[in-house]
């Protein structure tokens, strides 16, 4: 009896186990579904609209250029110089940052081509922080590393990984401006890679949190509204997910999440 009733107990063990893993593997395919068709849409989104952005750059080049011959024109000696240059200065101002609009847009929309190679997570982050530790001085910012014990290998264009990274670390720093402490944690579990990067901020208020990752939604004077859409598209692109935390006065936690390369 006692034998039975311990096969019956193995048995729905197993059962559970199996079920545990099988919600488990449905939830990933499921979002797995969804990245595909959001990839899908940009990537339609960007043929519909790249080459529009293109023939919109374009006529802007040449009133940029325009715009700088009137401004060699105008002269001291003309009494109206000093109206003249600053409304020059204005135009000139909003045709560059029309011009930053669509370039970001052409990079958030159009087609990605990842070159993706075996790389170790943590030296790529170390490079980063290094690279990045000057402007971290400057801003009065204590930049700290975590490294995983062991090395952790994923499969991914270290280019556009870095550009996504430096974006979370730029808007970190941004957030600090009384200065603060910034924290990039490595970690790794059976699944995945992830890099943390943890501000000491003001935080994001939560009806903020909601929006943030919505193409041009910036709460930033000046700021396109791309810079964290960009971001996110990119991790995604490689099979990942980017995730926020964030407690206001308290600072923000985003974490990149990215498959380990199958040698891994």
């Amino acid at each position: 009896m006692t034998f039975l009733l311990g096969m019956l107990l193995g048995f729905l063990l197993c059962a559970a186990a199996s079920a545990v893993w099988a919600v488990r593997a449905f939830r990933r395919f499921e979002d797995l579904q969804r990245r595909t068709r959001e990839v899908e849409r940009l990537a339609e989104l960007g043929t519909l609209t790249g080459g529009l952005a293109h023939e919109i750059k374009n006529p802007l080049s040449t009133v940029q250029l325009n715009l700088q011959l009137l401004a060699e024109d105008v002269t001291p000696d003309n009494p109206a110089y000093s109206r003249l240059t600053n409304r020059l200065k204005t135009v000139q101002t909003e045709t560059s940052r029309m011009r930053e609009i669509l370039e970001d847009f052409l990079r958030y929309a159009g087609r990605m081509e990842l070159d993706s190679k075996p790389v170790e997570l943590n030296s790529t982050v170390e490079e980063l922080c290094d690279f990045f530790y000057p402007q971290a001085q400057l801003q009065h910012v204590q930049l700290r590393v975590k490294k995983n014990p062991e090395p952790i290998t994923v499969s991914v264009d270290v280019k556009l990984i870095k550009q996504a990274v430096l974006n979370l670390m730029l808007n970190a720093v941004q957030a600090m401006n009384q200065g603060g402490e910034l924290i990039l944690s490595v970690a790794a579990d059976e699944y995945q890679a992830t890099i943390d990067i943890i501000d000491t901020g003001p935080g994001i208020p939560p009806d903020a949190l909601e929006k943030i990752f919505q193409a041009y939604y910036s709460t930033k004077k000046g700021g396109t509204g791309l810079g964290l859409a960009l971001t996110r598209r990119i991790i995604r692109e490689h099979g990942g997910d980017l995730l926020v935390k964030s407690e206001p006065g308290k600072g923000t936690n985003f974490t990149i999440c990215l498959p380990l390369a199958a040698s891994q």
